[in-house]
C-alpha cells in the first residue's frame, strides 16, 4: 500500500491517502462533466486524510457525490458506499499509480481509443520564450496556506 499526497489548484485543501489498488478509468457521462474532460481517471484509496482545509461535496447522483475545492474548483474525488476514489491528477505525483481497467466504456469519447496516436506540437506559450507567473499550488505539502 502507498501514501500518496495530492490536494486541489490553489492548495486550500490537501490530502494524504492509502492507496492500494491500481487506477481505472471511467467514461460514463457524469464522470465526464465532473471532470470536465472525456473521461475520469480515478484510484479507490483505503484511507483518506484531509490535512489542510475542507472538500466540498456535490450529490451528483443517489448513490454518489463529488468532493471539489469550493475556492479554484478542482475535482478531488468521487465517493459511494463502494469507498472513496481520488482523482489521479489531484495526487502530487499522478505516475505513482498505474492503470488496470476502464469502465462504463459505453460512454466513451469517439476519438479516445487515437489519442496516443495523435501527433505532438508545442504549445505556443511553451514556443513564444513568454514568462508565465504560476500561481498553482507546487505538487507538495508546504507549511502555509497556498503560497503566492
Amino acid at each position: 500500500m502507498a501514501r500518496l499526497t495530492g490536494g486541489c489548484q490553489c492548495g486550500a485543501v490537501r490530502f494524504a491517502a492509502e492507496i492500494a489498488a491500481p487506477a481505472s478509468i471511467c467514461h460514463c457521462r457524469m464522470c465526464q462533466k465532473a471532470s470536465g474532460s472525456i473521461f475520469a481517471p480515478l484510484v479507490l484509496a483505503e484511507t483518506v486524510e484531509w490535512t489542510r482545509g475542507t472538500r466540498s461535496q456535490f450529490a451528483s447522483s443517489d448513490i454518489a457525490s463529488r468532493g471539489f475545492c469550493n475556492q479554484c474548483g478542482t475535482p478531488l474525488t468521487y465517493e459511494s458506499d463502494q469507498g472513496v476514489e481520488i482523482m489521479i491528477g489531484a495526487l502530487d505525483d499522478p505516475n505513482a499509480v498505474d492503470f488496470s481497467d476502464q469502465v462504463m466504456v459505453g460512454g466513451r469519447h469517439k476519438g479516445f481509443s487515437g489519442l496516443a496516436d495523435l501527433p505532438v506540437r508545442q504549445a505556443s506559450i511553451e514556443t513564444s520564450g513568454q514568462k508565465i507567473r504560476n500561481y498553482q499550488h507546487p505538487d507538495r505539502d508546504t507549511e502555509n496556506e497556498p503560497p503566492r
